[in-house]
């Protein structure tokens, strides 16, 4: 059993002849019920800073496994933002490559129906030229012909005319 500071002070020596002095006993006594008191004392106040040690590093501990999950569970969503925006980004850029297709094949069909509608044009006016020019020509002969000169060389004769309307 440990000794109390108690123990110490009502600690009692048998009286004998030739014994040690009674005051200095009482003195070193006295002098250890102090140191031990002391040590006590000084043994309370290092065992509650152990506790409050331990304490804290049990909270630090805890902060420091706390900032670790943390830290892991932002690695890893930062990481799905990262496979999420490439995702997106390859959804995105198969939707432009298919936009971009759709429009070029649309702008070829159109391309392909303009340079037909040019070539019926062509045609169309190479046919209407011709027949212009054929009536054109027609009309050219027409004007050119000697029945324009017969006409102007026939002569009505008034007279023939008017016996003719009363007959």
């Amino acid at each position: 059993m440990a000794l109390s500071p108690l123990d110490i002070h009502n600690k009692e020596f048998g009286r004998s002849f030739r014994g040690y002095d009674e005051d200095e006993v009482n003195e070193f006594l006295e002098q250890v019920l102090k140191d031990f008191e002391n040590l006590l004392e000084e043994k309370k106040s290092l065992e509650s800073n152990l506790k409050q040690s331990t304490q804290q590093v049990s909270h630090f501990n805890t902060i420091e496994e706390t900032l670790q999950k943390s830290i892991l569970t932002a690695q890893e969503a930062a990481e799905d933002v990262r496979r999420n925006s490439m995702k997106e980004s390859k959804l995105i850029i198969k939707e432009a490559e298919k936009n971009a297709d759709r429009i070029v094949n649309e702008a070829l069909s159109r391309a392909q129906r303009i340079s037909v509608e040019i070539e019926d044009l062509k045609k169309q006016s190479k046919v209407f030229r011709n027949r212009f020019k054929m009536l054109i020509e027609a009309q050219l002969d027409l004007v050119t012909s000697n029945d324009w000169d017969d006409l102007l060389e026939y002569e009505v004769d008034a007279e023939k005319i008017h016996e003719a309307v009363e007959r």
